[in-house]
């Protein structure tokens, strides 16, 4: 006989229980997050921690007793997957607007040497100024930038995913135009 789990799932709210069902069914969530809910709801039903993690397409059970106490302390939030080891950031808040602030400056050929922004200028640029970031690699800035919706393009300039300048060819006008889907197309 299995022995008792030492931190048993706390009782559901019937709002909770909703949401993780509809994740558990949902197609459009990540595999990670709908295998969590079919496990939290495997264990609601009176599921062994292995019986849980068998059911959601996992092996362990020890996993599904992290997940366990995961959700008793932090509710619904423990369905998203949380840091994973490796280095803390060591560029945030005020560093990640300082890159912004850096790619949104428009560069001066003499002083920057370039007239568009790449990733190794826009490095010299900020390792070089005086409110800078000595150390930050282009990694980094390359990061930012993504999560900020920024992409390099064609035409050697970093743009703003799923926005685009289109021209009138009777008028003239040139109108910017955002693509409403852009952001459930990228995750």
């Amino acid at each position: 006989m299995a022995r008792p789990p030492k931190e048993p799932l706390r009782q559901l709210s019937q709002s909770e229980r909703a949401v993780l069902e509809q994740v558990g069914r949902a197609r459009a969530e990540s595999a990670d997050r709908v295998a969590r809910a079919k496990a939290l709801c495997a264990v609601a039903d009176g599921y062994s921690f292995t019986d849980a993690a068998t059911m959601a397409g996992r092996r362990s059970g020890d996993a599904v007793a992290q997940l366990v106490t995961r959700f008793n302390r932090d509710g619904l939030a423990a369905l998203d997957a949380c840091h994973a080891g490796g280095h803390t950031p060591t560029y945030t808040g005020a560093a990640r607007e300082r890159i912004l602030a850096e790619v949104g400056r428009e560069p001066d050929r003499e002083h920057d040497g370039t007239a568009t922004w790449s990733l190794t200028t826009l490095q010299r640029a900020l390792r070089e100024a005086e409110d800078g970031l000595p150390q930050v690699s282009t990694h980094t800035i390359w990061r930012v930038l993504h999560e900020e919706g920024l992409s390099w393009q064609a035409t050697r300039t970093w743009s703003k995913t799923g926005t685009v300048e289109r021209k009138n060819r009777r008028t003239g006008e040139v109108k910017q135009v955002t693509d409403p889907d852009a952001a459930p197309k990228k995750s």
